[in-house]
């Protein structure tokens, strides 16, 4: 088959395994002119020596039988290497399986059905341009080790987040990073550090909530021998410790008040005193500060010194909480899943379509952490194939706004209760008026404010 579709320059490789040759296959032509190289292999166990010798993100493969030694053989070559999106390709008596089916639903990214019309190819392109992208969003972090906090993202605001990351690397000025807890500010101020000039350099960071009030001045500005008991040995702090590179500090907000005018002289001189020294120490520290607090209310309510934030919020980072990443949820589900995976059991395979949907609707309070901890559960917990809802203690959100189901009584119940409150409220205890904005009269409107046990005061 010849199908009209434009040449493209992009080489991307895919994995063909074709499992009988007595049976029309795809037209790998087609396909190649899409800028795919295809490696067409002829069993199983060749796909997997080739699989060790070559990185592939998409795979192919054509099954037009379902005996179960076979079967079994597809599913552990697919479980054992769920980096690579898996397409099948197959006939449509072997849609009649449901142990086939089973394996396509809960492995594989997509499946068709031979013969492949020219309708049917320009689908498969797409797909396979897509399960290739999926791929690779995620493989080069797997790759490079990274730790279970690192960043991942394709939403576009998450995009438009990493832009600013590089604009701001480039520049040596302060930088102050606003976010709710759980959204990656450290990660955010190492991404920073490890981008800029002062790379090779140390990346220190200190959280000003968790230090006492009465250590935070030695912690941050170290101390002289003798400068109080039990002071038996100069100390370094932790600004000195940060030289030539990156001082993160965490939860700037809750920085003493007294503090902040050292911590602002700082800034405003580049030089530092010990506690007990009188000698000016110059250190060249690059300041990134994080918060999850309003600063300009802490200004106007005098917990927060407003040249302090002057000095500090000169560049500026706005990472988006979760809920605002629109697709990411799942992707970053699948790369977390892929690196605790091995914490659980050998049969699991991911997550179950109503877990994605739940996880897609859920509002994430605590944000990437919050995600982060509930599938580490959700992988010791299951015993099943595939996470469920209740694994990952999600299983009473299933709506929109995230509100656990209730049933229809429940739900007019509530309704009434705050309509009520709300006609009260509206005619100022005025039970006559409110009888009539609610078109009931009066008697009903007393059996339903005794109903609810409703205050009138």
């Amino acid at each position: 088959m010849c199908v009209n579709i434009p040449m493209v320059e992009l080489r991307r490789p895919v994995l063909y395994v074709r499992t009988n040759n007595k049976i029309d296959s795809i037209s790998k032509a087609t396909i190649s002119l899409q800028g795919w190289d295809i490696e067409e292999v002829e069993c199983l166990q060749e796909a997997r020596s080739i699989i060790d010798n070559q990185k592939y993100s998409v795979g192919l493969i054509q099954l037009v039988s379902v005996e179960p030694g076979q079967l079994r053989e597809v599913e552990a070559l697919l479980t054992d290497y769920r980096t690579i999106e898996w397409v099948i390709i197959t006939s449509t008596e072997c849609l009649h399986e449901r142990a086939f089916c089973k394996l396509i639903r809960e492995t594989c990214h997509d499946y068709y059905t031979l013969p492949l019309s020219e309708v049917d190819y320009m689908r498969l392109l797409s797909t396979l341009g897509h399960a290739h992208g999926m791929a690779s969003l995620c493989l080069d972090d797997l790759e490079q080790g990274y730790d279970e906090y690192e960043m991942v993202g394709s939403s576009p605001s998450m995009i438009k987040l990493f832009g600013s990351i590089r604009k701001v690397a480039s520049v040596d000025a302060p930088v102050l990073i606003y976010g709710e807890s759980g959204t990656g500010k450290e990660l955010i101020a190492r991404a920073v550090h490890e981008r800029s000039g002062r790379a090779d350099k140390p990346f220190i960071a200190v959280n000003c909530g968790a230090i006492p009030e009465n250590l935070i001045q030695s912690e941050l500005f170290g101390y002289e021998k003798g400068a109080f008991t039990g002071a038996n040995s100069q100390k370094c702090g932790q600004i000195e410790a940060a030289a030539g590179g990156t001082l993160f500090l965490d939860e700037i907000g809750d920085l003493p008040f007294d503090m902040q005018v050292n911590l602002l002289r700082f800034l405003q001189e580049n030089v530092i005193q010990r506690l007990g020294g009188n000698t000016e120490i110059p250190v060249d520290v690059r300041v990134v500060a994080a918060t999850n607090v309003d600063l300009d209310a802490a200004v106007k309510s005098g917990r927060f010194r407003e040249d302090l934030l002057y000095r500090l919020n000169v560049l500026q980072l706005q990472p988006p909480p979760l809920r605002e990443r629109e697709g990411d949820t799942q992707l970053m589900a699948q790369f977390f899943f892929d690196r605790f995976v091995s914490d659980g059991q050998a049969k699991l395979k991911g997550f179950s379509q109503t877990s994605l949907q739940v996880m897609e609707r859920y509002s994430w309070p605590g944000n990437v952490r919050e995600l982060i901890n509930r599938i580490r559960r959700a992988i010791v917990m299951c015993d099943g194939r595939l996470i469920k809802p209740d694994d990952l203690d999600l299983q009473s959100y299933s709506t929109d706004d995230d509100r656990p189901v209730i049933s229809l009584e429940e739900a007019r119940e509530k309704a009434e209760k705050e309509a009520v409150i709300s006609a009260i409220r509206y005619c100022h205890n005025n039970m006559t008026q409110t009888a009539k904005v609610l078109g009931v009269s009066r008697v009903t409107l007393y059996r339903i404010i005794e109903k609810y046990h409703l205050s009138l005061s």
